[in-house]
């Protein structure tokens, strides 16, 4: 029975939480290969107490046809400094 694990109670939110922390590389390969599928960033945020919800504040308006990445990444911080106990997406 030593090998049974425990049930892992951390809850999961969306797609990007069943993923390893990113590191600032890997976040700047995933924003580059969302942009190059012609996909437009949106940036969201929330309280971590409200993040099981499924409606996030949005962060300004989508970034409609951004094609740079370094862009993304200076909304996303800008984010974190707005808010900086939230979750960002």
């Amino acid at each position: 029975m030593a090998d049974i694990q425990d049930y892992n109670s951390t809850p999961k939110y969306e797609t990007f939480s069943y993923l390893p922390a990113m590191g600032p590389e890997k976040m700047r390969r995933q924003i580059a290969y969302l942009i190059n599928q012609g996909w437009n960033p949106g940036i969201e945020h929330v309280e971590p107490e409200r993040a099981s919800t499924y409606y996030w504040y949005m962060w300004k308006l989508p970034m409609f046809g951004e094609q740079s990445v370094d862009t993304v990444i200076m909304e996303l911080e800008a984010c974190h400094r707005a808010h900086p106990g939230h979750h960002v997406r």
